[in-house]
């Protein structure tokens, strides 16, 4: 991109924000905002649970095909459906010195069961509805008595979606937080940065970075210039692909490039009067051309989505199974003009407006989408605001349609409740849009207590295919994992999530 190199050639010898990286004790990494909350009890944003999946421990961890291992948990089993046993790792100390024990595990699970421990208020309490209290056996052995079968239970208590706490904390945990984890929590300056510094009594091996500054950068040329410069030694997804592409000459720096599990996907306000017949939804779908938003922004690296779920998942639909959206702007006026909304002298048929984050790659996005569904008749407005104003009336419902990321909570198809349950309205889930369909719920819970994995699957094929005609939300596609960092840098393997685990092993040279 012309305009970047010129900036960068222009950069002058200093700027504001980042640490000179000549300090090899310290990583700097660049982020496009500020964690929510980095208690992982609370936090959804995906700041908060990369960040925090880096002081707290799960009770198990995924692996690189999403299988659960064990972690915190060394071990577990099922006398019965409605019975959880845990064995816990003895030795374990949170940040503070305090040894772990099954006391710890049981008060994390049943401050997300019920408010009255520590208070809170979180969508994640809905992921634990099925448990009606859990019990410490001895020192290391918990166990989970639910109300109903859960086959997703397991998925919820893993890395990134859950960290044990210690006993009594409140809701004020996020504040600062104490975990198990490999690093310790420092600092944190809201719309600046994160300090974390190395746990060299971690469990599992101190990791070999001393400490680590998020810096919050919400531009993504500053992002750039900043690696350029090196005052910034590393970035996950938060650039686009053309500044990608323009560092690739850049002496100091080197880019990792895997395949991601995250969608990037927009969800509807289904209860707003404009949106609430599915035609328009359909008739917006159709007026957008996917492919080339990605040919554009992406440079081709990424996977057009038809459902939340990547598509290796066990439990995704072929897309042969789901209605399909290809770009078609005939189709798209006709379902409106089916819908009650001709064209008017202007030639629009209808404005709604979509929210956004200030990230360069979301707002490039929705320029483009802008333009193309104005060929259909849709004006659409774009409003876009720093992520914690945007994040806050998405979480509300103060919108009309928004564009955001899944990540790491789509690796289970529990997804599927968390995000269009009828039991999920925030703040007990993520189902922003409030939609409601009885025939997915009964679904939703035919799934979630089968514990035949081939039974399970013929539900959720069903689930994605009444979505897919419904269309509460769009998947849009599957971005590639784009990482830029130094090469002081060592070690840097991205995973499917985006997530930032390479850091409890990478190292500096």
């Amino acid at each position: 991109m012309k305009t970047l190199c010129l900036l960068l050639l222009a950069f002058s010898t200093f700027v504001s924000g980042c640490r000179d990286s000549k300090d090899s004790s310290t990583v700097n990494m660049l982020i496009e905002s500020s964690p929510n909350n980095l208690d992982l009890r609370v936090g959804t944003d995906a700041q908060s649970e990369r960040i925090g999946a880096l002081i707290f421990d799960a009770l198990v961890k995924k692996d690189e095909h999403y299988n659960l291992q064990p972690w915190l948990a060394t071990a577990w089993e099922q006398p019965d459906p409605l019975t959880w046993v845990f064995h816990l790792r003895d030795g374990v100390r949170f940040h503070d010195g305090k040894m772990l024990t099954a006391e710890d595990v049981v008060w994390t699970i049943e401050s997300l069961v019920y408010p009255a421990y520590g208070g809170l208020i979180t969508s994640k309490s809905g992921s634990f509805q099925s448990i009606d209290h859990a019990e410490v056996r001895d020192r290391l052995t918990v166990v989970l008595h639910l109300k109903h079968p859960d086959s997703g239970l397991l998925f919820n208590m893993s890395d990134g979606l859950f960290g044990v706490v210690p006993k009594g904390s409140g809701r004020d945990l996020g504040m600062h937080p104490i975990g198990t984890g490999p690093f310790r929590y420092v600092s944190a300056i809201q719309d600046k940065e994160v300090l974390l510094n190395s746990n060299p009594d971690y469990w599992a091996g101190a990791p070999k970075l001393q400490s680590i500054r998020f810096a919050v950068v919400p531009d993504a040329i500053t992002t750039a210039l900043e690696l350029k410069k090196g005052s910034g030694d590393i970035e996950s997804n938060a650039i686009t692909l053309d500044m990608v592409h323009s560092l690739r000459d850049a002496a100091n720096l080197t880019t990792e490039t895997a395949p991601s599990s995250v969608v990037v996907y927009m969800n509807f306000n289904v209860q707003e009067s404009t949106l609430k017949d599915r035609r328009v939804r359909q008739a917006i779908a159709c007026a957008m051309d996917r492919q080339a938003i990605i040919d554009a922004l992406w440079r081709g690296k990424a996977r057009l989505a038809s459902s939340l779920l990547p598509p290796e998942h066990w439990a995704r639909a072929p897309d042969a199974a789901l209605a399909q959206y290809p770009y078609d702007i005939d189709r798209a006026r006709r379902l409106l003009e089916e819908a009650g909304f001709p064209a008017g002298r202007d030639g629009v048929r209808l404005r709604v407006t979509l929210k956004t984050s200030t990230d360069e790659t979301t707002r490039l996005m929705a320029v483009i989408l802008q333009q193309q569904l104005r060929e259909a008749g849709i004006d659409l407005q774009i409003r876009s605001a720093e992520f914690g104003t945007f994040y806050a009336d998405v979480t509300k419902g103060a919108f009309q349609i928004y564009a955001l990321r899944w990540i790491g909570v789509n690796e289970d198809p529990d997804i599927f409740r968390y995000a269009y349950g009828s039991g999920s309205f925030p703040p007990k889930g993520a189902n922003r849009g409030r939609y409601s369909n009885p025939d997915v719920d009964q679904l939703l819970v035919l799934a979630g207590e089968a514990t035949d994995q081939s039974a399970r699957r013929k539900d959720y094929i069903k689930i994605q295919q009444i979505l897919a005609e419904d269309l509460p939300g769009i998947p849009l596609w599957y971005p590639d994992n784009e990482v830029v960092h130094s090469r002081r840098l060592m070690g840097v393997t991205p995973a499917g999530a985006g997530d930032f685990d390479y850091l409890r092993t990478a190292s500096v040279q």
